[in-house]
């Protein structure tokens, strides 16, 4: 039987995951509840024939409205045998999507990184976790890098935790920079400084090329999914959570960036 492969949630990631799979040649499909190009808004369209999704969704109420709701695709897509979660969770509640989904349908979670750049441009990093056999190729079409991470659950562990540095980074880059409008000093120095120093991170290397690398705090924009990404890392605390909670301030806080006249 020959697969057929939805992306569910076409916004800022699956719009360019979507691009790239039928690029390499895959018969791909893809599904959003606002109107957008090539991507179908009927649910049904969407779940005819369909056996393998890929669930790129804001959050978990969105999985819960896709996977079992309002699209209730698991119950939907009579063929569907695979479920590919991307969107980043909680490992908590990844896990127990096993107990909700029938035995029949395989589960792999593949969150990854890179922001939309990387999803236009198909060198995405994946982080995975179950057995990935049969969807090694769409990641390869979608991606640069996969990393195996263990069993079913264990790539969003691994998501969570990088998403939780990279939190940390954008929450104290920005602070950075800030502090250097008020002494005077020159952005486009400083971050070159930084690249080659100590203090290189990923966002202060990408400032110009990530494109919420400037934003303020919303609560529907990437610097909102941060906050709930490092939310999610916080199911896995085991003792004091006072650092991350720190950062998912910080994050809350972020004001847009300009870029000044002067390159700072």
């Amino acid at each position: 039987m020959d697969e057929i492969i939805g992306v569910a949630g076409c916004g800022r990631m699956g719009t360019g995951m979507l691009a790239n799979l039928r690029k390499a040649g895959i018969d791909a499909r893809g599904y959003d509840i606002r109107p957008i190009d090539g991507v179908g808004t009927d649910i049904d369209a969407f779940c005819d024939g369909l056996t393998m999704l890929i669930s790129v969704v804001r959050d978990a109420a969105e999985t819960d409205t896709l996977l079992f709701d309002d699209q209730a695709v698991i119950s939907q897509a009579k063929s569907l045998r695979h479920v590919i979660i991307c969107s980043t969770l909680s490992p908590k509640y990844v896990i127990g999507l096993r107990q909700r989904i029938p035995d029949h349908i395989a589960l792999t979670d593949a969150p990854m990184s890179g922001a939309q750049i990387k999803a236009d441009a198909g060198t995405l990093t994946f982080m995975t976790g179950g057995d990935i056999s049969a969807v090694q190729p769409l990641l390869q079409a979608m991606g640069q890098e996969v990393h195996q991470m263990g069993d079913f659950g264990a790539g969003m562990t691994a998501k969570v935790l990088n998403n939780l540095l990279a939190a940390s980074h954008t929450a104290m880059t920005r602070l950075v920079l800030d502090w250097a409008d008020e002494a005077g000093l020159d952005e486009d120095r400083l971050l070159k400084l930084i690249h080659t120093a100590s203090g290189q991170n990923w966002l202060a290397s990408g400032l110009d090329e990530i494109e919420f690398a400037r934003d303020g705090y919303a609560p529907d924009n990437t610097i909102g999914i941060l906050v709930k990404d490092v939310t999610a890392a916080m199911d896995l605390a085991t003792d004091d959570a006072a650092l991350p909670k720190a950062v998912r301030t910080a994050i809350r806080n972020l004001k847009p960036r300009s870029r000044l006249a002067n390159g700072s």
